[in-house]
């Protein structure tokens, strides 16, 4: 019997994690790298350039699914615009798929005032790396088993910004922030590449958006540090609602940010 082939374009963190649950599914992945680096046991790789085009054209011309979660070596509008929006559309024209999953991210949203956001809120950018990945969005809209993921803020080994903060004692704002385990995103890929009949567009976040004085004095008790004194000032940023994606089968194994964090702490103590 063949295996199914599943193309993982950018095989970085999320990329590697997911060719792990796919291999471990019985699917044969080919891996998109810039560079000649192992992808995981059992992962083909395949060294091409989405942001200049370069290796692609030796791509196989099938492939059942397709996973775009590359990132941009450069953080400027022009890198995220030949690599998301023109490298998109550069793969969908050397392999075919039915089913193409884009990893998005909830920056395509402006809302800055506490609201609440899920797949019917306006998507209005302000800055330009949400404006390029919507453009990048509507590249994918017209396929029919094309569909979005909108990741809210990554974290997990190696990713541990709100850490830092709070081991340098910084108070931090009173800004909602929303995050999503690095297995757990990988993970909802792989669901939204297992469901019979995907919708068009999906947000992904654990199911407690925090404000960030929250999250930092919860990470300096865990440790046994003192507390800082929060910071004033009204209350910003968005909350990102996963209830879609939870309603279609998905669910994370760190469901808030206490779960997530326990394992990177210092000294855990929950």
């Amino acid at each position: 019997m063949s295996k199914d082939l599943v193309i993982v374009a950018g095989a970085g963190d999320v990329g590697s994690r997911l060719a792990a649950l796919r291999i471990a599914r019985g699917d044969d992945v080919i891996a998109l790298r810039r560079r000649d680096v192992a992808a995981g046991a059992g992962v083909r790789t395949h060294r091409a350039d989405l942001a200049s085009g370069e290796g692609l054209s030796t791509l196989p011309r099938q492939a059942v699914s397709i996973v775009f979660c590359a990132a941009p070596d450069q953080r400027d509008e022009a890198a995220y615009r030949a690599l998301y929006h023109d490298g998109l559309r550069r793969l969908l024209d050397v392999c075919e798929a039915p089913r193409v999953v884009f990893v998005s991210s909830t920056a395509v949203y402006a809302q800055d005032a506490g609201e609440w956001v899920d797949e019917a809120s306006p998507a209005l950018p302000t800055a330009f790396n949400g404006r390029v990945l919507l453009d990048a969005e509507r590249v994918l809209a017209p396929l029919p088993g094309g569909t979005a993921l909108r990741l809210s803020g990554l974290y997990g080994p190696g990713r541990d910004t709100l850490l830092r903060k709070a081991r340098a004692g910084e108070p931090g704002a009173p800004r909602w922030t929303n995050r999503i385990h690095v297995q757990d995103a990988a993970a909802a890929l792989s669901h939204l590449l297992d469901l019979r009949h995907p919708q068009p567009l999906y947000l992904g976040n654990d199911d407690l958006p925090a404000l960030e004085t929250q999250v930092l004095a919860w990470v300096r008790d865990a440790e046994g540090s003192p507390p800082v004194a929060p910071s004033g000032g009204p209350e910003r940023g968005r909350r990102v609602r996963n209830a879609r994606l939870r309603a279609s089968g998905w669910s994370p194994a760190h469901e808030d940010y206490r779960s997530g964090y326990a394992g990177l702490l210092a000294k855990p103590g929950v």
